[in-house]
């Protein structure tokens, strides 16, 4: 049939939708000759493409083709691209700002903020000459649980996440409409945080097992003289319940330990809020942002075996911080305005991590560690090494690494699964596209896999290697455009050899096992 039959036929197929925020109006679409009309409720307009609910289901029409009609139709000359993200507070109230003020000043574009309630806020984007509008970002900060039921509800179109999507969100999201939003490109990550325990700086206490915090938040231990401090009562303080930061929280302490959070945990609106309380309670303890400690003190992760770690921008980069908390963007499966879709490309830029470190947070941009600055790991490494053949893997590891560095993107496993946690999903896709620019061209590139040293040793170092060659697949295949001629990748494993933490927990033996790249 004629152009419009044809699209509007393409359009049942396509899984996408597109961004509007006027009200849903009955409109008609007619082709160019008059010969084809399709009359729905518009439910979006991106300044290229209507999205229709129609007779037919859900359509999505490239404007180019027809003429519209009715009081609901778009202008398509004077458009505004629209764009609406809610949920994590932490994500809104600075990040994202700092976002897009950078990305309108690098397009020439100038930015105003409108206040427009208690949590809710809209930039407005205008031409640099003019003074055209050509942008309104809405925002509305709240939780990450929030942040999903907008976007269920159709009240949003990108979410803010300080957690994973659930799997009953997922369900929720795909029979909504809105893609499979565990697929790689239906989320990003956008930088890097951590859960950070911490006391008030007078506390003596400066350092605290995962198994001991699991410990004070079921109850089950409840004084500071067990820990080395005064003979005093801990009082907890978190996050609200529906914050990414505290389902974090449980997620990554609680459920691991098979305990259940303990009643009487003193609760905070904002991580601000969270920090301030922590400062002025000499008894408190509490798990905040690593981006808002404020005035505390932050404790060191430790262990029995005595190795300690902290919190800081590379050891969150690098994932040798357990409780790194990744901070997601989802999109649903819909076309978004093409200013929209610029600022997104934006984030992922190497000027946009610039933005996100001066913002506080931890960037994703790839850095090179000397092995000089190693001394640490390889402390631990001699301290654990077990007989001749735990100090003969140990002189083999010191051999093979010497002279070469170790990049900032690891990857680890979900537990007991052998899919990628999602940071290192997102450091796949990063290698990749780095790959695909050349920017390591004439180098030497290894992937070297780590265990945990639970079992025999020879079986670790199996694992390992496999979890090694999975990862240097996974990259090789995500950089499609690349030319892998240039570059020489190899994987080799080393087992239990270098341990990160403890292997008395599980999330000291999650955190020892892993993928390092090293460059030469």
């Amino acid at each position: 049939m004629r152009q419009f039959c044809a699209a509007a036929l393409a359009a049942l197929f396509l899984f996408i939708g597109l961004v509007s925020h006027a009200s849903a109006q009955d409109i008609t679409l007619r082709s160019r000759d008059g010969g084809v009309e399709l009359t729905g409720t518009l439910l979006g307009f991106d300044g290229e493409f209507y999205r229709l609910q129609t007779q037919y289901g859900e359509l999505t029409v490239d404007s180019s083709g027809v003429l519209c009609e009715g009081v609901g139709c778009p202008s398509l000359t004077d458009f505004v691209a629209e764009l609406t993200v809610s949920g994590s507070e932490t994500m809104g109230a600075v990040l994202m700002p700092a976002l897009i003020e950078a990305f309108a000043l690098r397009g020439g574009l100038t930015t105003s903020r409108e206040t427009t309630g208690p949590d809710t806020f809209t930039y407005h984007l205008k031409e640099g000459g003019t003074g055209k509008t050509v942008g309104r970002f809405f925002f509305h900060l709240t939780n990450t649980d929030t942040g999903f039921a907008d976007l269920l509800s159709d009240n949003a179109d990108i979410v803010m996440a300080l957690r994973e999507i659930r799997r009953a969100e997922i369900t929720r999201a795909h029979e909504a409409g809105l893609g499979d939003l565990q697929k790689h490109n239906r989320s990003r990550v956008l930088a890097l945080d951590a859960m950070v325990p911490i006391v008030a700086p007078g506390n003596p206490v400066d350092a605290i097992s995962p198994t001991d915090l699991s410990r004070i938040l079921a109850g089950t231990l409840t004084n500071w003289a067990t820990l080395g401090g005064p003979d005093a009562p801990i009082s907890i303080h978190l996050r609200n319940p529906g914050s990414g930061l505290a389902q974090g929280v449980e997620d990554r302490l609680v459920k691991p330990a098979r305990v259940t959070l303990t009643d009487g945990i003193i609760r905070h609106d904002s991580n601000t809020a969270l920090a301030e309380a922590i400062a002025r309670d000499p008894f408190g303890i509490g798990l905040a942002s690593y981006s808002e400690i404020g005035n505390t003190k932050p404790l060191d992760l430790t262990g029995p075996c005595g190795f300690r770690l902290n919190a800081a921008r590379r050891t969150i980069k690098t994932e040798d911080f357990p409780l790194t908390a990744p901070m997601f963007l989802y999109l649903p499966a819909r076309r978004l305005p093409a200013l929209a879709r610029e600022f997104l490309a934006y984030t992922g830029s190497t000027s946009a991590q610039i933005v996100i470190r001066r913002a506080g947070f931890v960037d994703q941009a790839p850095e090179e560690v000397p092995i000089d600055l190693q001394g640490d790991r390889f402390r631990n490494a001699i301290a654990v090494a077990d007989g001749t053949s735990g100090l003969s893997e140990l002189q083999r590891m010191a051999k093979t690494l010497s002279g070469k560095r170790r990049l900032t993107l690891s990857f680890r496993f979900e537990p007991g699964a052998s899919r990628l946690d999602a940071q290192s999903r997102s450091n796949v896709q990063h290698l990749a596209r780095a790959l695909e620019a050349g920017t390591y061209d004439g180098r030497h590139m290894l992937f070297v896999g780590f265990s945990d040293g639970q079992g025999p040793a020879e079986g670790n170092l199996r694992i390992a290697q496999k979890r090694a060659e999975a990862v240097r697949l996974a990259v090789v295949e995500a950089a499609e455009t690349a030319d892998l001629s240039r570059v020489v990748m190899a994987s080799d494993a080393f087992g239990e050899a270098m341990p990160m933490a403890c292997d008395d927990s599980t999330w000291g033996r999650q955190a020892n096992r892993r993928v390092e790249v090293w460059l030469e």
